[in-house]
């Protein structure tokens, strides 16, 4: 029984915010079977993530910056980004710039909830544990999902410079901050709250604004309002 309840706090995490970024597509709803494709295909990213991860830490040496920036976001975020771009990017339901933000968050939610059930069973996690890192390590994967996200929806719908542009944004500023916070939690442990608190603070005020502002681009919203004059 408690291996159960330990396996549902693990889980459960990522499939209400997986829930929550869904019900957030006001306009043209994707497909459920491909959002929850994308959401397994993140399950699988951890595979070879964790083969990099290794070679790289034997490689480069186990420096913070190095480890924070490079093995541990580096490899994550451009891994997840690889799959988004030659998988759901170029993709006829990609077809508003909110897609972007689903389908990235749908991918970063899978991976997030492997590392979770990994964690629990190999740490012997406890309840409180898996309630912390619902609200940290499981949120801050949805959050860097959004930031990719929105910048490939903005990508998505622009051209020349402005594609450039944003595609580039689309993998730096996830890296970056999940880097800022992985450094974080791994080289401040006694005062690492004071910091983490408002981080995940600007990553959530930072991320609803996002998607409010990927919503508004909808041309389906657009479409909707004409219909209704």
């Amino acid at each position: 029984m408690l291996i159960f309840s330990i396996l549902t706090a693990a889980v459960a995490p990522g499939i209400a915010l997986l829930t929550y970024f869904y019900l957030r597509d006001k306009y043209d709803a994707e497909p459920l079977q491909m959002v929850l494709k994308v959401f397994l295909i993140g399950f699988l990213v951890i595979l070879p993530v964790m083969i990099l991860q290794r070679g790289l830490t034997i490689w480069l040496g186990d420096g913070p910056i190095v480890q924070a920036f490079v093995v541990s976001a580096g490899v994550e975020e451009a891994l997840k980004w690889f799959v988004l771009f030659y998988l759901i990017y170029h993709h006829t339901e990609f077809d508003e710039p909110y897609d972007g933000i689903l389908y990235a968050t749908a991918i970063s939610l899978g991976f997030a909830t492997v590392e979770n059930v990994i964690y629990a069973f190999a740490s012997h996690a406890t309840m409180g544990t898996m309630m912390v890192r619902a609200l940290l390590p499981v949120s801050g994967h949805a959050m860097f999902g959004v930031m990719m996200g929105y910048y490939l929806g903005r990508a998505k719908f622009s051209t020349g410079w402005s594609n450039r542009k944003y595609l580039l944004f689309s993998l730096l500023l996830p890296l970056f901050w999940h880097g800022v916070y992985d450094w974080i939690l791994d080289n401040l442990s006694q005062y690492w709250i004071w910091y983490i608190v408002p981080l995940m603070a600007f990553f959530w005020y930072g991320g609803l604004g996002k998607i409010y502002r990927a919503t508004k681009r909808s041309p389906f919203r657009l479409t909707e309002a004409g219909g209704q004059d």
